[in-house]
């Protein structure tokens, strides 16, 4: 290797010598001396080891002997070639990291400046793969921080031809059902922009990304003006032609077995050598952007599926919304005359019709319950539970749905009883809503519960689960039960339990999930114990403080 003059004047050169031979000693420092350096001399291991904390010099020249010593410099070592150990040691060693001693002057001073330049150059390339790392480390953290495809492209073409001093970087996805379509590319001032994608190029560019993806490899061509191209190669070789591009890495970007991408970094008035450190960094920063587009692909679908979601649930509620009116206007019109003609209004009305116009009532009735339901479902949709917060006489709130239910108990002969503590707690709630989540509890119990039956609704002032002073109210029945199986869904719209659908109990299956929707709205709980062919229980806690 030839040292030229001005490198050597970049190139710190301060040595020290280590040698127990004390004549060898000073002849060898007085050489390198001669030839510019700044000496310091070391006789034993001692001395040496104190020279090295205090001092980082560029070179170490020591006798064979001083060989065990941990050195972080350039070490040429003195070797008697005589001496079949130290002769037999230096196998292990590069040409250039020992010297027969006595050594000339001129070989000892041409071997100092050969290691200090190698050092040299290995800490230069040190620091320029840190370099590139830290470059390519924020291209990477940008990508990262963000989950648009286009975003993510624009930052990995700008950053590489950056980075690499590129004159043109491209990059495009294939037809990948795990990945955006896009076509990105940035190119050097003066240049101008050319077609985005691969065009008729893309299967043989494809087939190539797929078959370097799955050896882990990238085509790095140092020279297109003499690269041989294999003929699976081909396709891209065309491709990339009318760009003219000197030097060039085509890059895959996979994820699992196949690629669904590629990149393309073209040099344009050079060759250029790509080493194994940046090919590396190369492939990291692109597995990451792999990631990023298959990431924001999936967010993207699953966002257009949660819109339309929102959307069909919006449909919905606005269907619900314009059937219940049009069906209530029409119902009120004909309980308005049922009731005119069951006060006879247009006459006396035989026993016998008067019997047909109660079936007509109840059947009016029920379908106007079955119209507030599904209003009510169409409210907590579009509005939430919109409470309308007051201080609430629980125990008197009971006592109305109670008496009011009564009469519907009494047809069926189930008796219905309403036990309450000393006292009626008062509680922060919607009194409305909370009628309605009661009314529908003993509704449900008294359809459920058979002729001789009973229903106790009980209130106690006792904590909530979690410790909360809270009001707890019991809808006791003895009814036919509910199966085990079927007590986790009956909160859910349109539920039935089986047993209700067998008996052809009547109703919509919105009674419960309204009420237990209120309820959660109320900061509360609803629980549920049955056992078939005994009865159920269904408790409400509700906080006294209010939600």
């Amino acid at each position: 290797m030839v040292i030229l003059a001005a490198e050597k004047s970049l190139v710190p050169r301060t040595a020290i010598v280590a040698d127990p031979d004390s004549g060898r000693l000073s002849a060898t420092a007085a050489v390198l001396s001669a030839a510019g350096f700044e000496v310091a001399k070391a006789s034993s291991q001692e001395s040496l080891a104190g020279l090295l904390e205090r001092n980082n010099p560029s070179i170490i020249v020591a006798d064979h002997s001083f060989a065990g010593l941990p050195v972080t410099a350039p070490l040429l070592l003195l070797i008697d070639l005589d001496d079949e150990t130290e002769a037999e040691s230096v196998r292990t060693l590069g040409m250039a990291d020992y010297i027969a001693k006595p050594a000339a002057p001129a070989e000892l001073v041409h071997r100092a400046d050969v290691l200090i330049s190698r050092a040299a150059l290995r800490s230069e390339a040190r620091e320029s793969a840190e370099r590139l790392r830290e470059k390519l480390r924020k291209v990477s953290s940008a990508v990262r921080a963000t989950q648009d495809p286009h975003v993510i492209s624009d930052l990995l073409v700008k950053g590489f031809g950056q980075t690499f001093g590129a004159d043109r970087v491209l990059f495009t996805t294939f037809d990948d059902d795990r990945v955006p379509r896009i076509a990105a590319q940035w190119h050097r001032p003066g240049l101008a922009p050319i077609v985005d994608g691969l065009g008729i190029h893309e299967s043989s560019a494809h087939r190539v990304a797929d078959r370097l993806w799955s050896e882990a490899e990238v085509l790095a061509v140092a020279d297109h003006h003499i690269h041989e191209w294999s003929p699976e190669d081909q396709g891209l070789e065309a491709w990339t032609e009318h760009m003219r591009p000197w030097a060039s890495a085509f890059v895959p970007v996979g994820e699992g077995k196949s690629s669904l991408g590629a990149i393309w970094i073209a040099q344009l008035d050079e060759p250029r050598v790509w080493t194994r450190t940046e090919i590396s960094l190369i492939q990291h920063v692109a597995g990451n952007v792999a990631y990023g587009l298959i990431q924001s692909h999936l967010m993207s679908a699953q966002q257009q599926v949660v819109r339309q979601l929102r959307q069909l649930d919006q449909a919905k509620t606005d269907f619900l919304a314009t059937v219940n009116h049009e069906l209530r206007t029409p119902l009120t019109s004909i309980s308005a005359y049922l009731d005119m003609i069951q006060d006879g209004v247009g006459g006396p009305v035989p026993p016998e019709v008067d019997r047909m116009l109660d079936i007509i009532v109840r059947n009016s009735e029920r379908l106007r319950r079955l119209i507030e339901d599904m209003l009510t479902v169409s409210r907590q949709d579009y509005e939430g539970a919109n409470l309308h917060l007051a201080p609430v006489q629980l125990g008197h709130t009971l006592q109305i749905v109670t008496v009011a239910l009564r009469p519907l108990a009494e047809l069926g002969d189930v008796s219905i009883s309403l036990e309450l503590d000393d006292g009626d707690p008062a509680i922060i709630a919607d009194e409305v809503q909370l009628e309605q989540v009661f009314t529908n509890l003993v509704s449900n119990a008294i359809k459920f519960t058979p002729s001789g039956g009973r229903i106790v609704v009980s209130c106690r002032v006792e904590p909530m689960t979690d410790g909360e002073p809270g009001v707890n109210v019991h809808v006791r029945d003895t009814g036919v039960g509910i199966p085990n199986e079927e007590i986790p869904h009956l909160f859910t719209r349109f539920f039935r339990a089986s047993n209700a659908t067998s008996t052809a109990v009547p109703g919509s299956g919105l009674g419960l999930a309204i009420a237990y929707d209120i309820v959660k709205a109320h900061r509360g709980y609803l629980a549920v114990s049955s056992e078939l062919g005994t009865g159920t229980t269904i408790t409400v806690q509700l906080p006294i403080s209010g939600p």
